[in-house]
């Protein structure tokens, strides 16, 4: 890891650029002692190269999906789905560049959040596509139940799994014996007590078999609540890897209108979109006879999802098992907070009532989504997160769709709790201090990674 003084003129501070990406900060126009490399006009050019092709290749994604929607032409559901969806995919990473790279500028934990916020915005616009059509085409109601339960069991069921196994092998590659144990940092036990506390909020759902307004502002104020908390916490120099540390090594003139029009231009490609892509998903399923439900719970999540999940694995590959982690775990506190808040609103300004009402399978969907994020936090209670736990995560993940009828989701809920309950059981003396965290004052926290080998 290298962290390279920025060029004079520039704000007073260190941006660390990771060891894989090489003498990136040439960029900068800096190139310290000990890297060696010479600063030389053809060096200099490829690190350019190496910054431009991975968002020129984005934006050319995304440009066959403006012109169809500014030439107002209609095409195939299944080519609608291929572009908008592909226009989707393309603009998430651009985001998730722009908002990595942005905290070099923006500093302290309440400007990370609320980045945070908006690179995860594709998902939020077509979901709340989803919940505004439905308040006045009732047909679109389950869509908006369905892309909810999917994107929040999507990140905990392979995401959570998956980059946790990842960094498990690497730190025993690294410490040559078997790690079976991920030990998070203390910091994350403030955004685990908020997520304890909306995923018990949110078994309202299930057993009321629906979302009304009251419940969706008292989630809406759980999650400004949950900024103002992080706002309050120490600042942090950003951990940048891939193309957010070669923006953020460039000089400030060059970064920061960079990092603003990559904002503006993939927001307004996802919102130019989100309604093609969410109706293109709908008319496919018919077009082919594929079930529209699963279609808009798998297919629309791991689109919006894949830049996420693949930072988090970029994480998890650099040895930071504990900062890719931390990462997903802010993702579900907002999932579980700001989207399901901002469902019944969208629904109701749809021309909607004061309450998103969920059929029988939706209450099934809430319910298997509500008790899997249940074993999760009960699972981390001690911050840590052993082999056995990723494992038997991403394998009930797979069982849904290895028995998808109502009788199998029921069970899985069943498995869920049981295990949920051993693990409240096994860590009991750690629910109070996670419950009460986040109404803690802030303190200072050792940020290291730690990594136990049992």
């Amino acid at each position: 890891m290298l962290r390279v003084p920025w060029p004079s003129g520039d704000r007073a501070r260190d941006v660390r650029v990771d060891e894989t990406f090489g003498q990136s900060s040439c960029l900068a126009g800096v190139c310290p002692a000990d890297l060696r490399c010479g600063s030389t006009p053809s060096w200099k050019a490829v690190m350019i190269f190496r910054l431009i092709r991975p968002l020129a290749l984005c934006v050319l994604l995304t440009l066959p999906a403006l012109v169809l929607r500014i030439g107002g032409v209609h095409p195939a559901a299944p080519l609608g789905l291929l572009v908008f969806g592909g226009a989707v995919v393309a603009s998430s990473f651009l985001l998730a560049w722009a908002a990595e790279a942005a905290r070099v500028d923006i500093s302290g934990p309440l400007a990370i959040a609320i980045l945070a916020v908006i690179a995860v915005l594709p998902e939020y616009a077509v979901d709340l596509y989803f919940a505004y059509t439905a308040g006045s085409d009732p047909s679109y109601v389950p869509y908006a139940a369905a892309n909810m339960t999917g994107s929040n069991r999507l990140l905990l069921g392979l995401g959570w799994s998956v980059v946790v196994i990842i960094a498990l092998v690497v730190a025993s590659r690294r410490a040559g014996r078997s790690v079976r144990e991920l030990v998070l940092e203390s910091g994350h036990r403030v955004e685990l007590g908020f997520l304890a506390i909306a995923s018990v909020v949110a078994f309202v759902v299930p057993l009321t078999g629906q979302i009304n307004l009251v419940l969706g502002f008292a989630l809406l104020g759980l999650f400004v609540f949950y900024l103002w908390k992080v706002s309050r916490a120490e600042a942090e120099e950003p951990d940048l890897v891939g193309p957010a540390a070669r923006i953020g090594a460039l000089p400030a003139h060059a970064r920061r209108p960079l990092v603003i029009g990559l904002f503006v231009f993939a927001a307004l490609v996802i919102l130019a979109s989100a309604e093609p892509f969410a109706d293109s998903l709908i008319r496919t399923g018919t077009e082919l006879g594929v079930d529209q439900f699963l279609l808009v719970q798998w297919l629309a999540p791991l689109a919006s999802e894949a830049p996420e999940f693949i930072v988090a694995i970029l994480f998890a590959v650099h040895g930071k098992g504990s900062d890719a982690i931390g990462t997903l775990i802010s993702s579900k506190v907002n999932q579980w907070t700001l989207l399901v808040g901002s469902l019944p609103i969208a629904y109701l300004l749809g021309g909607g009532s004061a309450a998103l009402v969920l059929d029988a399978r939706q209450v099934e969907e809430f319910l298997l989504t509500a008790t899997q994020t249940l074993l999760g936090v009960a699972a981390l209670l001690a911050l840590r997160f052993p082999r056995w736990l990723a494992v038997t995560l991403l394998g009930l993940f797979a069982l849904q769709f290895v028995f998808p009828g109502q009788q199998a989701r029921y069970i899985l809920c069943a498995v869920y709790g049981v295990l949920a309950a051993a693990a409240l059981i096994r860590n009991r003396r750690h629910i109070v201090p996670t419950l009460a965290a986040p109404f803690r004052r802030a303190s200072k926290v050792d940020n290291r990674v730690e990594v136990l080998a049992h």
